[in-house]
């Protein structure tokens, strides 16, 4: 069995994989809640808080995280040390602690030395439903340093309205009327290393950064109207335990790779015989905007056989993630499966359990996400796909050639909810 390793980063075409996440505040107004307990770690559905968004922020590629902590930093570095191996994934969890209270910006400011070329930020007690390949987009525009995630709203209260000429913001946090519409900051941004020359040692992003950022020009915003929440105070808290896993309880489309996403050209372990099927990449995209979580589930025995190796798989997905983000799509986790039990050498020659037609590359996604098991879907084109699916107890599709993309809009349009 194997998890996929991420590719580190690599040229101008490399995406954004560090995530740095404010984890410093009080959280004041959650009373007795948060006396003891840092405001982002606070369970939601039996997790802490910041576990729920590190895991939603992973389907984009993300890899690296940077918590920037105040109170309560200790449990915030005993959360990061665990958190890896609860999310079952390749990431690493990293921990920068304020030397005082600074704000948004100071705590940014205390953390330069680690941030990468780019990064996105977000805020530790709030989750707004974004999509980050749409928001890295905007800050790849001419003279951006900062993108930001907007949110609509019918009124706009104590918030400052956001004002967007195109996908320019040409001014942040003015005054409005409180019961007028407009856009308000969503807190979850997309930065250059840029912003760092920007950043005071104390103050806060929205009144001493991103104002100023708006008035050079150096400002982009993306429209996100989904899911939003924030826990800091004891209602939306409450409210959280019911909402927060409705919103990530979602149905799940699991592709095999071989004849199903490409050509099946027998132990396809390099880029250059991998070839898309038509419509692949779009099926992708079609899914993930539509909400479904979309995996990779393949035998590569080609490993185990001694055709090609561990890191030439890595590779091989690492284009793969490449050539779907030029189309705006992802997936969002994968797993892989390097033996066999007859020819594999060495280490690789056993039963797997995660094997097809064997089920435990489904079931190991399904125990790690929210997975709707009833409305979700295997996609595969050989008897042990469908096999593994059943096994599941996942719906399946076998593949028989044509666009992809057709076969998933269908699929799609008959799971509308």
């Amino acid at each position: 069995m194997a998890l996929l390793k991420t590719s580190e980063a690599h040229a101008d075409r490399s995406p954004i994989r560090q995530a740095v996440i404010l984890c410093g505040g009080l959280g004041s107004r959650l009373g007795d809640l948060t006396q003891d307990t840092p405001k982002p770690l606070l369970p939601v559905d039996g997790a802490p808080f910041l576990e729920l968004l590190i895991r939603e922020i992973t389907r984009f590629g993300v890899t690296r995280f940077l918590l920037l902590a105040a109170f309560q930093s200790d449990k915030i570095e005993a959360f990061a040390a665990e958190l890896p191996a609860r999310l079952g994934r390749d990431v690493t969890v990293e921990v920068a602690i304020e030397p005082d209270r600074a704000g948004t910006a100071g705590a940014l400011f205390h953390a330069r030395e680690r941030l990468e070329d780019r990064f996105f930020l977000f805020n530790g007690d709030s989750l707004l439903a974004t999509d980050l390949l749409a928001l890295e987009a905007r800050l790849a525009a001419d003279g951006a340093v900062g993108a930001l995630a907007l949110r609509p709203v019918d009124a706009l209260g104590r918030y400052g309205v956001v004002t967007l000429d195109g996908q320019r913001v040409t001014a942040f946090g003015v005054s409005g009327d409180p019961a007028a519409a407009g856009l308000i900051n969503g807190g979850v941004y997309a930065f250059s290393r840029a912003v760092v020359a920007r950043l005071p040692p104390r103050g806060a992003l929205e009144s001493d950064v991103l104002p100023h950022l708006a008035e050079e020009g150096a400002l982009r915003g993306l429209v996100c109207d989904g899911f939003f929440l924030d826990i800091g105070v004891p209602e939306d808290y409450a409210r959280a335990q019911t909402d927060i896993p409705a919103f990530f309880r979602r149905p799940a489309l699991f592709l095999d790779r071989d004849g199903v996403l490409n050509e099946e050209l027998g132990y396809v372990g390099t880029i250059d015989r991998f070839h898309w099927i038509e419509g692949a990449r779009e099926a992708v995209k079609l899914a993930n905007d539509r909400g479904w979580y979309v995996f990779i589930v393949t035998n590569q025995s080609g490993v185990g056989r001694g055709l090609y190796g561990l890191e030439d798989v890595r590779v091989l997905h690492a284009h793969i993630d490449a050539e779907l983000r030029d189309v705006g799509a992802h997936i969002d986790d994968l797993r892989y499966c390097p033996h066999h039990p007859d020819l594999g050498r060495g280490d690789f020659r056993r039963d797997c359990a995660w094997r097809k037609p064997s089920p435990g590359m489904l079931l190991d996604l399904m125990r790690v996400w929210p997975v709707d098991r009833d409305r979700s879907v295997l996609i595969g084109d050989k008897t042990s796909d469908l096999e593994a699916a059943e096994r599941a107890d996942v719906r399946w599709i076998r593949f028989v050639g044509g666009r992809l993309d057709a076969v998933v809009a269908n699929l799609l349009d008959e799971n509308h909810t």
